[in-house]
């Protein structure tokens, strides 16, 4: 084999290694539910009523109360689901959460304003300075934490988030 052919061969094994610690493989219990506890900072990953994960995390620039309005920087509260996931979010990966439901849509609409949306579990930017409390309403981890989670968490699954 030539030795240019060895080369791109040995950058593309790299290459791949590199892609690989982004997408984790998980074969442990099947994720069940997600309970986060805002007040806390914990999130629980549970398959049935065992945790399997329990993740700290950092949420909005007002994380106080339920979501109401586009851009108030709060978390919504209640029962959603994980119904999306980003491989190539700005905020390392990301899954999505189905805010908002009919509910927070209506009352929104009541006041003239729009819900928001575009809830995310994720990671942290490349310029991530360690700040409290400073995405906009998303649950933010570390890009290692929301590594393990984007492999564990199915779409689908129900996400409790609580006060």
């Amino acid at each position: 084999m030539n030795i240019t052919r060895r080369l791109m061969m040995i950058g593309a094994a790299f290459g791949l290694a590199g892609c690989a610690t982004k997408f984790k493989a998980y074969d442990g219990p099947e994720v069940t539910r997600v309970q986060v506890f805002k007040e806390a900072r914990v999130m629980r990953l549970l398959s049935g009523s065992t945790a399997v994960r329990t993740y700290n995390f950092q949420l909005g620039f007002a994380p106080t109360e339920h979501k109401q309005v586009e851009g108030d920087g709060r978390t919504p509260e209640g029962a959603y689901l994980i119904n999306r996931r980003n491989p190539n979010s700005r905020f390392h990966l990301s899954l999505g959460i189905s805010y908002p439901d009919a509910d927070d849509v209506a009352y929104a609409r009541s006041v003239g304003k729009s819900p928001g949306g575009e809830i995310f579990i994720h990671g942290t930017p490349t310029n991530y300075l360690g700040q409290d409390d400073w995405t906009w309403g998303c649950i933010a981890v570390t890009n290692e934490e929301v590594e393990e989670i984007y492999a564990m968490v199915n779409d689908g699954t129900i996400i409790y988030i609580h006060a």
